[in-house]
């Protein structure tokens, strides 16, 4: 079966679904293809009873994320405070302290991880976001981990582990795994063209990116965004095959092949490498889609019959820097109608790694511990467990973002963006601001579809 479109979309999360609607608000007819049995990519909700739900993938929003802010508004989605009430945890090598503020209860790592927070906020804003190869000092700071930069000067290895505690939430990785210009640009775009990043907006819950969650889970946006497009998805439909010539698009899928004037590939560039091209892709953009691999992330949420944590004034958040923890970081993810509690723990980088392999039922039991170290012995007597390895999901790979090892940025950074040909891209890895988040990819597909547009009115 032959059909065609003006403008094909490949991928229904965040960033195709915001192109494909621009694209259709245009005047184009616009058509999307998903290889999984739903959209929202990143973004799904689980569930609970009451029609309440919990996020298993993307959630969190906060200042200077305008652009998914402002797509929500309009779509009817409000958002609530997370909570954030009481005292946290922070556990480092078994020993548990409660505290209140910002200010961690460790006077050894203090001082590193203040100074270390000090550069990173300096060094970032000389990193332009469009082009951070153009940075002074670009091929030293790309040429030596995040984690080797962070450590020079340093007394402790306590600024390098708390680091690690906030990428192995963000990256699914650690400051071993990427470059020292890639975690200061990271930094940076942490903001918005008006306010640059800092470590705190990327960090803090008020004032911060985890300030807000979305009334009736992140997923709701997907999901209006799709009804808005009516019968303009097709689901069940990985794309296998791209042939493109001077004046059309042709796009296989196992039930039908389509031909466009134009593509948006809006799925995880290393995805997009595996796709059979014709002709192929650029060498240098294939290798840089190459080696965007993923992170390793898994996301465990515990959910009980109200969030009896508060009632002692406990927030739920938990901060483990310990070896042994399961989990990196943990957040109170209760829905806003009351009625369920929820802990959620991110199991991310050196913890996905100690325990992916695991039996279930150990690694279930390994989180509840942790949320015990929180909140009481209680934690251990859930509900139900959810959880969303986001390794094992086929059209993902990873999460929750790709990440730059060292060189690959200033070699091949260039052509992350490049359209080849009539391929145009999008995706929360193709923005400069919040990179591998919802604000990214909702900018990623606006910044698309304005490509197209304007592709489209120059050649006619």
């Amino acid at each position: 079966m032959t059909r065609s479109t003006d403008v094909l979309v490949v991928g229904a999360g965040l960033a195709g679904l915001t192109a494909a609607r621009a694209l259709r608000a245009s005047g184009l007819d616009v058509h999307v293809l998903e290889a999984r049995a739903r959209v929202g990519g990143r973004t799904v909700n689980h569930p609970l009873e009451e029609d309440r739900v919990v996020e298993a993938g993307g959630q969190f929003v906060g200042p200077t994320q305008d652009h998914v802010l402002q797509l929500a508004k309009t779509l009817g989605v409000e958002t609530f405070p997370t909570f954030s009430g009481g005292a946290s945890t922070y556990v480092k090598n078994g020993s548990v302290r409660k505290f209140n503020g910002r200010v961690l209860p460790d006077l050894l790592a203090l001082p590193d991880a203040a100074r270390l927070t000090s550069r990173l906020d300096r060094l970032s804003q000389t990193i332009p976001i469009e082009r951070p190869w153009e940075a002074p000092n670009a091929r030293d700071l790309d040429s030596e981990t995040l984690a080797t930069w962070a450590s020079r000067g340093a007394l402790t290895e306590g600024g390098v582990d708390l680091l690690d505690i906030l990428l192995g939430s963000a990256f699914g990785g650690s400051a071993a795994d990427v470059s020292a210009l890639f975690g200061l640009w990271y930094v940076a775009g942490a903001g918005n063209e008006f306010t640059r990043g800092t470590v705190a907006r990327m960090t803090d819950v008020v004032g911060g990116a985890q300030e807000s969650r979305f009334i009736g889970g992140s997923q709701r946006i997907s999901l209006l965004l799709a009804e808005h497009l009516d019968d303009s998805i097709t689901l069940n439909a990985p794309v296998r095959r791209i042939v493109q010539t001077s004046e059309q698009v042709e796009v296989r899928t196992d039930q039908a092949t389509w031909t466009a004037r134009r593509v948006v590939v809006a799925i995880p560039p290393v995805l997009a490498s595996r796709i059979a091209w014709e002709p192929v892709l650029p060498a240098p953009q294939e290798a840089l889609f190459q080696r965007m691999n993923f992170g390793t992330l898994a996301k465990v949420e515990a959910v009980y019959s109200e969030p009896f944590w508060r009632q002692e004034g406990i927030s739920g958040q938990g901060l483990f820097r310990d070896p042994g923890s399961a989990v990196c970081s943990m957040f109170d993810n209760s829905p806003p109608e009351g009625g369920a509690g929820v802990l959620m723990g991110f199991v991310g980088a050196h913890q996905w790694r100690r325990w992916a392999a695991k039996p279930a039922s150990m690694r279930t039991g390994a989180v509840l511990r942790a949320f015990s170290t929180v909140v009481g012995e209680r934690a251990l007597r859930p509900l139900q467990v959810v959880e969303k390895d986001w390794t094992s999901e086929e059209w993902t790979r990873g999460g929750p973002t790709a990440v730059l090892a060292p060189g690959v940025l200033t070699s091949l950074g260039r052509w992350r963006d490049a359209p080849f040909g009539r391929v145009h891209w999008a995706g929360a890895e193709h923005a400069h601001f919040w990179n591998g988040f919802m604000e990214g990819a909702v900018r990623s597909g606006e910044h698309a579809a304005a490509e197209v547009i304007e592709s489209e009115s120059t050649e006619s």
